[in-house]
């Protein structure tokens, strides 16, 4: 591991692993993105483009969540749980339903942007981080 970060397999790939600071950066970033898509799409243009913008968006997030998730030695298929969860959300919560999501929110915040990784290998793949910071 030479400490380079490949920012386009975080994006496209979700075999593997991926370190907590990369996997901030690329959610924050799809977040932007969603969010400045949001501000300039009027309604009518948003139900046109969105076809074409929202597919991206959520593949590369599901790449970056499963990645995450797979740091954390779990299986990338939460990543739908905390997708279904935002979308359930967005903008805002509205319903007694969307208190549930926002705690799976919290929970995803907690685990995936708080939580070391697993420190070694795991059935994912080596640490991100390198062996050196890996050993107990």
């Amino acid at each position: 591991m030479n400490g380079q970060i490949d920012w386009s397999e975080l994006f496209f790939s979700a075999n593997g692993r991926a370190a907590r600071m990369p996997s901030l950066i690329a959610a924050m970033t799809l977040l932007i993105v969603a969010v400045f898509y949001e501000a300039i799409a009027g309604t009518t243009l948003h139900w046109i483009t969105g076809w074409f913008v929202y597919p991206p968006l959520f593949y590369c997030s599901v790449c970056v969540l499963s990645k995450r998730l797979h740091d954390r030695g779990r299986s990338g298929w939460w990543a739908a749980l905390v997708l279904v969860s935002v979308v359930a959300v967005w903008p805002q919560p509205h319903s007694f339903f969307d208190f549930v999501f926002t705690l799976v929110l919290i929970w995803a915040g907690v685990e995936l942007g708080a939580m070391p990784g697993e420190a070694g290998a795991n059935r994912y793949g080596p640490n991100p981080l390198g062996q050196a910071l890996s050993l107990p």
